[in-house]
């Protein structure tokens, strides 16, 4: 393992992991489509220099044909990409709003336990290793959301959990699209997809402002800079030349960050049995990424 690339890609989960204090935060004073569509336009804009100053060199190596082909086929993942990322942040965001930040953070890390298991319907096995994390990591959710005595998921919850099963989707699509094409430019045109359909979904549902705009400055250029632009650059980077499964393993830690963030910054707190759910999902994270035969997971 390269210690430069190992740093890049936790730095890049410290990042994710911080987020969702920003976005806790931001919701005290915008609404959740008003916050995902600008700072997902932000992220947008703040890629366009990185496809500028590494797009040329690329540029010059392909064809006229080649050109037009991939141009199809961004265009066509950007769309796509982004339609499936403009519902898994909106369903996350208004998830946020009704619980932790360390149990929205842990959620969300399920995409990595379900898309192994989406895989077996596209004809991509699982080893017994990864049932066995499934099983973990339902264990987990129950002594997570599920109050003692109580069989039931507050509404934050359940958004979260949502949001974890169409990022998960995200994550397949993004798998499918990105060997095809350009990453950082596909990461661009889905920003700017998800944050023009969250504008969509702000006109028609939400009375956004400007004032709670800009007084909600810092959680959301936080989210747009460093969340999406600076993060999914450094991720890019970081996992050039690195083992997948190392990988995303080591990015599967901003569940476990998004804790920590929530206790220093927010005072939030999780009690013992909550605490120990969040130990047992950690644990099935870890498990699920074990190498694997015939089993691919990737991070978004």
């Amino acid at each position: 393992m390269k210690l430069k690339n190992a740093l890049l890609l936790f730095l890049t989960a410290s990042i994710w992991g911080v987020a969702f204090v920003a976005q806790s935060v931001g919701m005290e004073y915008v609404e959740p489509f008003t916050f995902n569509a600008v700072r997902s336009l932000i992220g947008g804009f703040v890629l366009i220099p990185v496809i500028v100053l590494f797009g040329k060199k690329r540029a010059r190596k392909r064809s006229a044909c080649a050109k037009k082909e991939e141009r199809k086929t961004l265009l066509a993942g950007g769309i796509a990409c982004g339609t499936m990322l403009c519902l898994a942040s909106n369903f996350q965001q208004f998830g946020v709003r009704y619980t932790t930040v360390g149990k929205a953070g842990f959620l969300t890390a399920c995409y990595i336990i379900i898309v192994p298991v989406l895989g077996i319907f596209m004809k991509k096995t699982c080893g017994r290793t990864v049932w066995a994390a499934v099983g973990l990591c339902v264990a987990g959710l129950y002594l997570l959301c599920v109050e003692a005595n109580q069989f039931s998921i507050s509404k934050g919850d359940g958004f979260v959990l949502i949001c974890a099963l169409l990022f998960s989707f995200h994550i397949l699509v993004i798998d499918y699209y990105s060997p095809k094409t350009d990453g950082v430019m596909l990461s661009c045109i889905q920003f700017f997809v998800s944050g023009l359909l969250s504008c969509v979904m702000m006109i028609q549902f939400e009375h956004p402002a400007w004032r709670n705009i800009l007084a909600a400055w810092a959680p959301i250029l936080y989210a747009g800079v460093m969340s999406c632009g600076v993060a999914y650059t450094l991720q890019v980077i970081g996992q050039k030349g690195m083992n997948p499964t190392i990988s995303s393993l080591i990015l599967s830690l901003e569940s476990s960050i998004s804790v920590l963030a929530g206790w220093l910054i927010l005072g939030q707190k999780l009690n013992g049995r909550q605490f120990l759910g969040c130990v047992i999902m950690f644990g099935a994270i870890i498990l699920a990424q074990l190498p694997q035969k015939n089993t691919k997971l990737q991070k978004r």
